[in-house]
């Protein structure tokens, strides 16, 4: 049977019908581990019954309004996320790409209330990923994703990581941001090293820049700590979130300090259906899980079994995983045959995970995965290693 709907996605041809926390089941009742949680997304697993309540509770009151009016949900939300970061401010979205928009868009905003109109170029880095809109490609100044869609926008500056040097000679008068992911998802878990990134900080502050960073997947407990940068124990000016923190309801915010918003004003930015009371309910339920006490704790706890028992499964089949990469519950698994042999292999034997750049295979098992459910699937996974190895 054809499908009406778009050609854009190379989907899996199966079809879950529930989901219970990191499992998913289909239509005939079989179970799948989901290991990717939506890329990311599930933060607190399927079926969450805090969510479910929250999200009943709100769609029996009110579902939207816009923000021509206050919104006491959306206020609550921005509140908690400013007392538990770096930020005073934050707009509500729908999506990462959005997110990341909005955030390019404040710094330039930015610099122009201060007078600086030239300063609108921002610089980005090689293998990133912040979107899949006009202006969030061209930041990423990926080929593949660029290809066919025209001139990429103006404005952005991508060099490699960890190359000090090279940026700060690419630094000018029309130099706005730097804006970079803590760590880079869809191009292959590359954890961005601590002293680079409070060496980015430093260069900022030095030539007045904005630091952006882009925690679209590596925000929101998923690596251990609300956010992947508190790792590093630098303040950014700018960051969007996205993904986990609407736990699979469609949420992105753009955190930012006073100064760096300074620039937003009535009419300057919007969306129509962002923070609106439904979104905001279930914001507020994941973030009320998150905040539980031990909470990052556990994510901490397991996922060092996690990777521990992964690396182990390196250690024995070197021939098929060369390494693992990657910080908390974002895992990814370098390959040394092609990922998606292994990713089809783990299909097969239940488990959903995702591809990325680098030949990589990206873990990202919701943040309530327990142990009794790491030592299934790292038992899962070696057996998946052992077949593949058989197989040659």
């Amino acid at each position: 049977m054809s499908s009406s709907v778009a050609n854009t996605y190379n989907r899996n041809p199966i079809t879950f019908e529930s989901g219970k926390g990191i499992y998913l089941y289909t239509e005939s009742g079989e179970r799948y581990y989901d290991l990717a949680s939506g890329i990311a997304v599930n933060a607190v697993g399927h079926s969450n019954k805090h969510l479910i309540d929250k999200l009943i509770e709100q769609a029996n009151k009110l579902w939207h309004v816009s923000n021509l009016y206050r919104i006491p949900e959306q206020e609550l939300l921005a509140n908690r996320l400013t007392d538990l970061s770096f930020a005073d401010k934050v707009f509500f979205c729908n999506s990462g790409a959005e997110a990341v928009e909005a955030s390019i868009k404040a710094a330039r905003k930015y610099h122009f209330s201060l007078g600086d109109k030239d300063k609108t170029r921002i610089i980005t880095f090689q293998g990133a990923f912040h979107g899949r809109t006009l202006g969030t490609i061209s930041a990423a100044n990926n080929p593949n994703h660029l290809e066919g869609f025209g001139t990429p926008l103006e404005g952005f500056d991508s060099i490699p990581i960890h190359n000090i040097e090279l940026l700060k000679e690419i630094i000018g008068d029309t130099t706005a941001a730097i804006l970079i992911e803590p760590i880079q998802g869809e191009g292959g878990i590359r954890v961005i090293d601590n002293d680079f990134l409070k060496e980015l900080r430093k260069i900022t502050k030095d030539n007045n820049l904005l630091l952006i960073l882009d925690e679209v997947q590596c925000g929101m407990g998923r690596t251990g700590k609300l956010f992947a940068h508190e790792w590093a124990n630098v303040r950014p000016d700018i960051m969007a979130v996205a993904k986990g923190i609407g736990g699979g309801f469609p949420m992105g915010a753009c955190l930012m300090t006073e100064e760096a918003s300074r620039g937003l004003i009535p009419g300057t930015h919007g969306s129509t259906f962002g923070g609106n009371p439904l979104g905001m309910a279930v914001g507020n339920a994941v973030l009320d899980i998150i905040q539980e006490r031990n909470f990052l704790e556990k994510v901490n706890i397991n996922s060092s079994l996690f990777h521990k028992n992964l690396k182990i499964i390196c250690k024995d089949y070197p021939e098929i995983i060369s390494s693992i990469r990657g910080k908390g519950l974002m895992i990814g698994l370098e390959c040394n045959i092609k990922n998606t042999v292994l990713s089809d292999e783990l299909f097969k034997n239940k488990i959903l995970s995702v591809g990325a750049g680098e030949n990589v295979l990206r873990l990202l098992p919701p943040l309530t995965i327990n142990e009794k459910e790491i030592l299934e699937v790292t038992k899962i996974i070696s057996k998946c290693c052992e077949n593949i190895k058989n197989k040659k």
